[in-house]
Parts: structure tokens; C-alpha cells; sequence
């Protein structure tokens, strides 16, 4: 995998926007708290862009990350906010072009239509972080600051994770390369040229939210009959926020158990990354790392994000 340089206190960041549009005023407090953490947030005006439920012709949306992307003063991208209109950049985002100069990309959500073509199409680390609307507009009671510095700005492998209310639902040690992101996007990849098609041996890491305990199901049958399942050495659940069914049974905890009772591997549930009610971690994708679950369940990152 290539990695990206090392942020540094007072690099450029540009702020780019894949998918939905987003409200000015959140922006704002996104970009505030970006320079609070040392950085220089920059932007093209077409970031406002509007097209029904995306922020501008996928096109326009696509060339504004590569020109981000080649630009030599820039030094990381970081997403807007998700929602909707990521996969629609891939035709645009030539490999070539991402291998040549990588950079860190920080986003989760609907962007891990762009997590997984920079990792499993492109072979370069990505960064399943905040994005500006949502996590960094709302400061740091919505991301976590510290992992978000320590695979970002620091060469040397991250170490240990093991944040509060991660539970082990199937116990075991695994080894490989960490990769994933939101459910959805990694199933509508599937049949496409951009398709999640990730080697073994590697750790699945799902997120999600809102999504129903049989949409949960269909999703995850999917990637079983797919055979990325069998390629995965453990699973990494999410927390699932919203995913209950309304009536409060199936949870969505009981149904990623179930769903993976036969699973050979080690399964955790309940790690706050992305979609979260707390204080979201930075995962590098497309890094080694080890899973061990036991009573103490934890992920522990074995090589360097960055260069």
C-alpha cells in the first residue's frame, strides 16, 4: 500500500464535497475547528454547488478532488459531509493519478465509495475519519482528537484501540489488513469495476446507520455470496446506531451475532468509528493490524498510516 505524507501543523487542507450538499453554517464551525487543530482548511467556491441531492454534476465534483489532489501545497482532503453522490466520481478518479502523489483523505459514510477505490482499487491508505459537516462542526464531543493525530500526523504505527463498550462476540486473534466502512457502499460496489474486492488476509471493519436488523442481513448475505466473507479473517462491527428494529427486538447487536455465529473468525461489536454517539475514531484503512478478542477485546495497528 503507498502511503500519504504525514500531516503537519499548519498544512493546507482542502475541503472537497463528493456527495450531498450541506448547511453554510455548520461549514463554518467545521472549518473553525480544523484550524483549531492546527491545520489551514481551504476550498473552491464550487463546494456550495447544488444539484438535487448532491453538491454539484459529478463531474465538477470529481475534478475539484483532483485538482486538490495534484495541487503540491495541499496536503490531505478532508470531506464535507456524506449523504449521497460519491460513486458517481469514481469514472472520474483516475488510479494512475492517485498513486502518483497520495494523500491523506479523511471521511466515512457515503465516502467509502472513495475509501474503497483509493484502498482496493488504487493501493493507497485511507482514513475512515470526521468529515467537516456532522463530527468536526460539532466539535470534539463528536470526534476523537487524539486518534485522528495519531494515524494522520505520526510515521509510526498507532498501536493499540480499544475504546470503551467494544464487546467480543466471537473470541479469537486475527491478522491483516484493515479495510471497509459503511455496509451500503461496500454491497453497491459489488458487480461494479470498483467493486470491494479486497485480498486476504484482511479485517473487515462494517458501519452503518439506520438501517433495519433484515436490511442488515440482506446487506451482509450479500457480501457472504459475494465471497468477500470468506475472505475476511474477523469483523469489525460498528455500533449500528438507529439499526433496532422499532419495536426494540431484533437489536442490531443480536443480529450482527447472529448473522456471523458460523463465522471462523474473530467478531467485536461496537467500535465508535464513523456513525457513532460518541466521540468517532480515525481507522486508517489498508494497514496491518491485529484483532484480539477476548475479555478485553481490542485493535492494534502494526505499521505506519503514513510516511
Amino acid at each position: 500500500m503507498l502511503k500519504p505524507k504525514a500531516l503537519r501543523s499548519g498544512d493546507r487542507l482542502a475541503v472537497v464535497a463528493p456527495a450531498s450538499g450541506f448547511d453554510r453554517s455548520e461549514f463554518e464551525l467545521g472549518l473553525a475547528e480544523l484550524r483549531a487543530l492546527g491545520f489551514d482548511p481551504v476550498y473552491d467556491e464550487d463546494v456550495f454547488a447544488r444539484l438535487g441531492y448532491v453538491a454539484g454534476e459529478a463531474s465538477q465534483r470529481a475534478e475539484a478532488f483532483r485538482k486538490a489532489w495534484r495541487d503540491p501545497d495541499i496536503a490531505g482532503l478532508v470531506g464535507a459531509r456524506g449523504g449521497y453522490g460519491s460513486v458517481q466520481l469514481l469514472p472520474w478518479l483516475p488510479p494512475d493519478e492517485l498513486r502518483l502523489n497520495p494523500k491523506v483523505f479523511l471521511g466515512y459514510s457515503d465516502l467509502t465509495s472513495v475509501l474503497v477505490h483509493l484502498t482496493t482499487g488504487c493501493g493507497v491508505v485511507g482514513f475512515h475519519g470526521p468529515t467537516v459537516i456532522g463530527r468536526l462542526a460539532k466539535g470534539e464531543a463528536a470526534y476523537d482528537r487524539e486518534s485522528l493525530e495519531r494515524v494522520t500526523m505520526m510515521a509510526k504505527p498507532a498501536g493499540e484501540f480499544a475504546p470503551d463498550g467494544l464487546e467480543t462476540v466471537n473470541s479469537g486473534e486475527a491478522t491483516g489488513t484493515l479495510l471497509g466502512g459503511t455496509l451500503t457502499q461496500l454491497v453497491a460496489s459489488l458487480g461494479t469495476p470498483y467493486a470491494f474486492a479486497p485480498q486476504k488476509p484482511f479485517l473487515l471493519f462494517v458501519d452503518e446507520v439506520g438501517e433495519r436488523p433484515y436490511r442488515l442481513d440482506r446487506m451482509l448475505t450479500q457480501l457472504r455470496l459475494g465471497g468477500v466473507l470468506a475472505a475476511a479473517s474477523a469483523v469489525i462491527w460498528g455500533e449500528l446506531p438507529s439499526c433496532d428494529e422499532p419495536t426494540g427486538c431484533p437489536t442490531a447487536r443480536a443480529t450482527a451475532a447472529d448473522l456471523l455465529a458460523d463465522f471462523r473468525g474473530p467478531v467485536v461489536f461496537g467500535f465508535p468509528s464513523g456513525h457513532t454517539r460518541r466521540a468517532a475514531l480515525t481507522l486508517p484503512l489498508g494497514v496491518r493490524a491485529r484483532l484480539i478478542a477476548d475479555d478485553r477485546p481490542r485493535l492494534i495497528f502494526e505499521e505506519a498510516a503514513v510516511s
